[in-house]
């Protein structure tokens, strides 16, 4: 089932500001929330896409590669946006939105009071993968080793010691916020701040761990497999959601961001899906005709040059060219066909060539089915 189209979701259009996208998001998720529609799986699923969206069209990057590629340039076979967000995941990620609605709920299901407890995230990671034609042309898994921040292993993530837990702060009692209540001349004010006890989080470590320090990570090596699509292109970002760098004490972790750069091919140039190669041959296989082999990014394929057949023209080799990365078909191979003139003849072969430039056949006269190479490339790509 394909997934329907993002703007359409929140309601929005496509020229639409940062601020009509969480004013929209706002009300869509208040009106599918968990908490104002118990049990209700339908409404579930809607107040899960509606993240999905927000956090897509919210991320400038993600927002422009969706604009530019649809949901395939987002994903593609493990890249993109909010597919495998959590319940736990909208909330952390997009909690402060709401404020205190349903009680503070947004940070977690029937919560009481004000719960506000920031979430720690990780930061992403950014990383070049240099793709030969082939591989842009089929797809490709790719298996990298990251130099990174992962999960302490003594603490699993936690920061405490081992056999040790976690309290409440007493501070803000578990909610991440003080509040404090100041008398104006206008009456009482009340503000709420970031707990300075337990940084929001809530909770405070007693004994810290003495491998991580208390932070939850440490630094080391991680292999990252991924996918990537057939069909992308110089200078796309893909986005591997969740292998960015760990976060600090079980937050969420950051994105893998892949930059893809293109390798140069010997013998074929890219022009958008389509491929070129410039086909050299002689003037007697141009003028005699012949049949020959020309390299395709899939191997080789035989080409039949006519008789006659005038240099600069243009023949198509149809799907030999590379996969659109939205799936709307493939591009074609070019074959530029060049008649190659020799520079150094030998006696002989000058002989035979001056007994045959007398000939009405060797004398250039362009007749009404020859064109100029302009005219024959203007009508081949109109």
């Amino acid at each position: 089932m394909s997934k329907r189209d993002y703007y359409d979701i929140l309601g929005v259009s496509k020229g639409a500001s940062t601020e009509e996208l969480k004013k929209s998001y706002r009300k869509m998720a208040l009106k599918f929330h968990p908490d104002k529609n118990p049990g209700d799986k339908e409404a579930e699923e809607k107040f899960k896409e509606a993240a999905e969206a927000y956090e897509v069209l919210s991320d400038a990057d993600k927002r422009s590669r969706y604009d530019q590629f649809g949901h395939q340039g987002l994903k593609g076979s493990g890249f993109g946006g909010g597919q495998h967000m959590s319940m736990d995941d909208i909330f952390s990620h997009f909690g402060d939105i709401f404020g205190d609605v349903f009680g503070g709920g947004f940070g977690g299901f029937g919560s009481q009071g004000p719960t506000r407890r920031r979430v720690n995230r990780g930061s992403n990671l950014r990383v070049k993968v240099r793709l030969s034609l082939k591989e842009i042309a089929d797809g490709v898994e790719k298996k990298i080793k990251l130099n990174k921040y992962v999960r302490c292993n003594v603490c699993h993530g936690s920061g405490a010691e081992r056999g040790t837990s976690k309290s409440t702060c007493s501070t803000c009692r578990g909610r991440g916020q003080v509040t404090k209540v100041t008398n104006t001349f206008l009456g009482q004010m009340q503000t709420s701040s970031t707990c300075p006890q337990c940084g929001g989080e809530g909770e405070v470590i007693t004994s810290k761990c003495h491998e991580c320090h208390g932070n939850g990570i440490v630094k080391g090596e991680e292999v990252v497999t991924f996918k990537i699509p057939a069909g992308v292109a110089e200078g796309m970002q893909l986005s591997v959601s969740g292998k960015g760098n760990y976060a600090a004490r079980g937050g969420v972790p950051g994105d893998l961001l892949v930059l893809i750069e293109e390798g140069d091919h010997p013998d074929l140039i890219r022009d958008g899906n389509n491929l070129l190669f410039d086909l050299y041959v002689s003037i007697s296989d141009a003028a005699l005709g012949t049949q020959v082999e020309v390299p395709t990014v899939d191997g080789k394929a035989k080409i039949k040059i006519v008789p006659g057949t005038q240099g600069g023209k243009v023949l198509r080799l149809k799907g030999k060219g590379l996969p659109d990365v939205n799936g709307y078909g493939r591009g074609d191979q070019l074959v530029n066909v060049n008649v190659w003139t020799p520079k150094n003849l030998s006696r002989e072969e000058k002989k035979i060539l001056e007994e045959l430039k007398n000939s009405e056949n060797f004398k250039p006269s362009p007749t009404s089915k020859d064109k100029s190479y302009f005219e024959r490339m203007r009508e081949f790509f109109s």
